[in-house]
């Protein structure tokens, strides 16, 4: 039996983000790209392996050829915001079984654009075929589906309005430190209960922003990684579940598909959550945060208003540390995100995030990660863990 390869990030990078009016979804993809690329010090020509969704009909066929590539491994994974976690782990099995030495995983969207240029408009559902089907009907939206979920947990547990709305506020916090987050101004619980409702409980400001950005993450063998100007950041262990489609199908609204995608991927990386120092996890909602933080194991079902109701996410004086960018409620948030969940968690193993540096109690740098993406309408889950060089 060949040993398996160990796997390393060695290049990360975002596009311009928040407001982007003058480019194209493609031309996203590759300033990402080039960025990712120049981050690691490598060649293109060492990439043979590329996996992208979310644009054109063949997306990573397309976005190859975009961008000059003519990669012998691809990955079109598309399960939602959780795409990146689930491809970086797919990408992680290629690179260790030497079925690829170096994969880029890219991803852009001109969501804000395109609905102020009028091309689109607000995604209320996601068709009205197959199980949806008998859901489209009764105005059942996306954010719909969410705040029922957050609503059966703030019955079944006593979670309340404004322990959510601390998810909020704790994320703009962190975002306050992050000169590239797309809103920056200190919010209060107070103000995120006043905003206009959206879907109850959800008022504005418990949902994501809306924007444009691109993201590119290279995945290299062990072998390569002495080579880059970047100090690697390892992958550990990955796992990713799906759930289901119809909510009619979810057995708990108030347990999401990380419960298992975050048992495997700690179990593989063989660390347990209490070691982890910080987390990045997708937060389109509000909700989203706090259920995740339960169900990968940082605290017990239904102890997540308690938990986050006391400043445990911020990156100042936080235990866990969590969306130290922003995160999707306040950075950015161009579509599938998850993808930057990655970015993130790899800038501060590597030390390079400025005022918002993560630090553990003896002042060090961080070296244990979580990045924990969710699809749909918790339809599906993908969990890494990272650990630095």
């Amino acid at each position: 039996m060949v040993a398996r390869r160990k796997v390393a990030v060695v290049g990360v990078a975002l596009s311009d983000c928040g407001r982007v009016d003058d480019a194209t979804p493609y031309a996203l993809h590759a300033q990402a790209a080039r960025r990712a690329l120049a981050d690691a010090g490598l060649d293109r020509s060492l990439v043979d392996g590329f996996a992208s969704a979310g644009l054109g009909t063949l997306a990573p066929v397309e976005v190859a050829e975009y961008l000059g590539l003519r990669p012998t491994w691809v990955d079109s994974t598309s399960v939602g915001g959780s795409t990146w976690e689930v491809m970086a782990a797919h990408a992680a099995d290629a690179i260790a079984a030497g079925h690829a030495r170096a994969v880029l995983l890219v991803y852009g969207s001109t969501a804000r654009a395109d609905v102020r240029a009028g091309r689109r408009t607000g995604t209320l559902s996601f068709g009205a075929r197959g199980p949806v089907q008998f859901e489209v009907p009764y105005g059942h939206t996306l954010i719909a589906k969410y705040a029922m979920a957050a609503r059966r947990h703030m019955i079944e547990y006593g979670t309340t309005i404004e322990q959510l709305a601390e998810v909020a506020v704790q994320a703009r916090a962190n975002a306050a430190l992050n000169p590239e987050a797309m809103f920056r101004t200190p919010i209060t619980v107070e103000e995120v209960l006043a905003g206009p409702m959206i879907a109850d409980p959800f008022t504005k400001l418990h949902c994501c922003v809306r924007s444009d950005g691109g993201a590119a993450v290279l995945l290299v063998a062990e072998e390569y990684a002495g080579d880059c100007r970047t100090a690697p950041v390892w992958v550990l262990g990955s796992g990713e579940s799906v759930s289901h489609a119809a909510m009619s199908e979810w057995p708990d609204f108030t347990v999401s598909p990380a419960a298992v995608s975050g048992r495997l991927a700690f179990e593989r990386a063989g660390v347990r959550p209490s070691e982890i120092d910080f987390a990045e996890l997708y937060d389109a909602f509000t909700y989203m945060t706090l259920v995740t933080l339960e169900d990968l194991g940082f605290c017990g079902k239904g102890e997540g208003g308690a938990f986050v109701e006391k400043g445990r996410l911020r990156v100042e004086g936080g235990e866990l540390p969590v969306n130290t960018d922003g995160g999707g409620l306040s950075a950015q948030h161009p579509g599938m995100r998850g993808l930057f969940l990655l970015v993130e968690a790899v800038r501060q193993l590597r030390g390079e995030c400025g005022e918002r540096q993560v630090r553990r109690g003896d002042g060090s740098l961080p070296r244990l990660a979580v990045a924990s993406g969710t699809g749909g309408w918790f339809c599906s889950s993908g969990t890494v863990v990272l650990g630095a060089g």
